[in-house]
Order: structure tokens, then sequence, then C-alpha cells
């Protein structure tokens, strides 16, 4: 029995590279410790595209049905796709992917009913010790497999957060990545009257165009140069999973994450004034400017999935959006999806007949130097002394990392969950600011 390499087991996920770090062995073993870790009797599972899916999926699956749980296998799926079949079916879920990262890696992002997370604080670390003692109790029976396909009803849900009749004949263009928008973007425009110019939609786990991980600028730059080429409305980037989605518009600049938040919030506070809606703490002060001034009542939290959907259950907000590219909606059951933020904006470039670049331009007041990462050995003093440097500052907190405001700028500089770095997001009022209170702080990390 192969070794299993407790590094693979994520704060948010279970991650690896295969067959080194996660092959069929420890899939199956994953099988089995999911259902006794559940304790249920039906579990569906999907997969992506990535070249060790098929057969990784399947061991799981094995290890499934042989501790005694039906399974319902819904085949190649967008994350999203999966989250949303969990709420419907209201079933667990088990979904292998490595969202963005390169083609060796693969690994299982997991949810219970509803589309619950499963966190290493809420399941990964118990699921984690299940296979590392190896010791899993015999099942009174072998549970049985059926085969469901999700991909009409996902398309019926998604359309279902917009008015269909308003949106016009808007060229799109996108980038599926090679991932899992190859399969979801032409079930969803046959539905709408745009046209959809595709890139890269074959499904392919070698991903011989780029990453797929559209948040890194050289892994947009087509999309960027399409978009101009075809003369297009907009365009959509998509990563590996399909469950993050990157705009450009139609002057071929990329929309960041807040700009989008804040575009889809104002357009839902527009329908539902009054909402409560969740931002991160690298979120750009455009996006809870922007809730107030739509009547709706703004809450920050910390970066990560786990943490923004718990607030969403705590608080009944109606949506949240992450500067990472996550978009999370309550009529969702919480998860996040790309598809349905990508609707969205298409309904609100469809009303407003105007172009996207004319949309944000009310939005573009800030300058942001983007998510910088420095390698530094001790943390926690690192931090102690950046906050005591900063202590005269116009508002401090310790949400995430630490968080610094000034009346013209704001950083945050938060610990990465599985690396020694420091990760540095700074904005301000004037280009010229930022960069100077940018090269301060780095210096000052990098020292």
């Amino acid at each position: 029995m192969k070794a299993v390499d407790p590094t693979i087991f994520k704060a948010y996920d279970i991650r690896g590279i295969y067959p080194q770090q996660i092959d069929e062995d420890i899939s199956y073993r994953l099988g089995r410790a999911f259902i006794v870790f559940l304790g249920e009797e039906r579990i569906l599972v999907g997969r992506d595209m990535r070249l060790s899916s098929p057969s990784l999926s399947r061991a799981f699956i094995e290890g499934a049905r042989d501790q005694g749980a039906d399974v319902v296998d819904i085949g190649l799926c967008s994350t999203d796709m999966l989250y949303f079949a969990s709420g419907d079916l209201d079933l667990p879920g088990a979904m292998f992917t490595a969202s963005h990262n390169p083609k060796e890696y693969n690994g299982l992002k997991l949810c219970r009913r509803k589309a619950g997370p499963i966190s290493e604080d809420t399941g990964i670390g118990e699921i984690r010790d299940l296979v590392l003692k190896g010791d899993l109790p015999s099942a009174p029976r072998r549970g049985s497999l059926e085969e469901k396909d999700m991909l009409p009803r996902y398309i019926d849900h998604v359309l279902g957060f917009i008015d269909l009749s308003v949106l016009r004949p808007l060229k799109v263009v996108a980038d599926a990545g090679n991932g899992m928008a190859g399969l979801i973007l032409p079930a969803l425009f046959e539905r709408l009257p745009c046209r959809l110019v595709p890139h890269c939609f074959e499904l392919d786990g070698s991903f011989p165009h780029h990453q797929p991980s559209p948040i890194e600028p050289e892994n947009i730059a087509l999309l960027q140069n399409w978009v101009l080429e075809a003369q297009g409305d907009l365009g959509m980037a998509f990563d590996g999973d399909a469950d993050r989605v990157f705009l450009v518009d139609d002057k071929g600049e990329p929309v960041s994450g807040s700009l989008t938040t804040a575009l889809v919030a104002r357009r839902i506070l527009q329908e539902h004034p009054g909402e409560k809606i969740i931002y991160n703490c690298i979120n750009s002060w455009i996006v809870p400017e922007t809730i107030r001034a739509y009547g709706g009542v703004p809450i920050r939290e910390r970066v990560g999935h786990s943490f923004i959907k718990q607030t969403m259950a705590e608080t009944g907000a109606i949506f949240a959006g992450e500067h990472s590219g996550h978009y999370y909606f309550r009529d969702n059951y919480r998860a996040d999806s790309g598809l349905i933020a990508a609707v969205y904006v298409l309904e609100i470039v469809s009303r407003e007949n105007r172009p996207l670049s004319e949309i944000l331009k009310p939005f573009k007041k800030y300058y942001a130097s983007g998510e910088i990462n420095s390698r530094v050995e001790d943390i926690p003093a690192k931090l102690e002394e950046i906050a005591r440097l900063h202590s005269g500052a116009k508002k401090i907190d310790r949400l995430d990392g630490i968080t610094v405001e000034y009346d013209d700028w704001w950083f945050n500089v938060r610990p990465s969950n599985t690396e020694p770095l420091l990760r540095l997001n700074l904005e301000a009022k004037t280009r010229e600011l930022m960069e100077e209170k940018r090269d301060q702080l780095l210096e000052l990390i990098r020292s």
C-alpha cells in the first residue's frame, strides 16, 4: 500500500502531483474515507478534463461503493455545476479537479449536501486522518452506480438569474483555456441571442495553449487580442474547472474581480434593495462604496470560500464577490459560479446598450498594485513590524493578516496558507501614490 503524503490535504481541497502524490490507490482510499466521514448512503461525483481525472474518479467511486454508498456519477462538469447538482439533488459531492494548477496536478473539491463547504477545519483534516490511519470499517453492502446528465438543468438554473428578454445580440469572445468551459459555454449560448466566438474550447488536460489560470496577466493576453481582432463586445476567460470568470472589455482591457463584483452588486441591488452583500478584505474600495450607494449593506470577510459561505449562511447575504474571480449567490446554494456572474454582465451590457468600457468608467476610481508575493522567513515578526510602523494609520485591523487604511490609500498583507509567503495588496487614489507606497511596503517586507 502506497504511503500517503499528508501535504496533499490543503486548506480548501485535496491536491497533488499525479501519480507521485495522488494516484488511483490513494483515490480509492479517499472514496472510502469520504463515506466514513460523512456517514451518508448516497453521494455524487464529477470530474474535469484533466488526463488523470477519469481513472482517479473511477477509483474514488469504487472506494465509495465498497464502503456501502450509492454513487451518482455526473461525469464531465464544471465545479460550479457539481455544486449546483449537490444542491439540486440534496447530495454530498466530490469534484475531481486541480482548478488552475498545471497539467501534472489533480485533486478533489468536496462538499456536503446543498453544496455545504468542507475545508481543513470542517472535514478535510478528519478525512486525512482516516486515510493515514488506514483502518476503515467494512461495509455491509456494496453501493450502486448511476450516471446522470445535469447540464441541461444547470443551464436552466443559470438563466433563471436574469431576464432573457432584454439580451441583445452581443458578440462574446470566450477563452475556455481547454478547460470545462469548453463543454458548458456552448450549451449556454445555444439558449442566448448572443454570438459566441470560441477559443481553446477543445477539452484537453495537457493545456496546449496556456495555463488554465486567467488571473495571471500572461494567460489572458491572448483573449485581449482576440477581443480586439473580433471587435467583440466583451471577452470571458475561465479557469480549468470553469468556476471562475475573468472579463475583458470591448477595448481589450482586463476587468478586475473587484470591478466585476461592484458591477454585479449594483445590478442585484437594483432588483433587491437593502440586501446584504459580502466582499473580502482585498477587494477595492469601490466595492463597499457601490454597495452603500445602491442601498445595500456591505459585509467584509476574510479571503476564502469557506469563510464567505459561512458568513452568507449566518447573514442571509444575497451575493458575495472576491477579487480572485469567485462570485457566490444565495440562490445558488451560496456556492460560487463564474457562469452566473457572466450572464449578469451580459444582461447589464444589454440593458445599458453601451460599451462595457463606458459602463465601467465610474467604477475606475482607484489604482491597485495587484497581489505581490514575497518569501518571508519569520512571518509573525514581519507582520508585527508592519503593524508597529503603521500604528498611526486611520484604521488598522487583523481580520485577515493586517489591513491598514489611510485617507488616500490602503493595503493588506496576509500570509499564504501553504507557503512561507506574504501577499501584498495595495490601492491608492492616484497611480503615483500607489507605486510609491507599493515600493516602500515591498522594501519593508523583503528587508
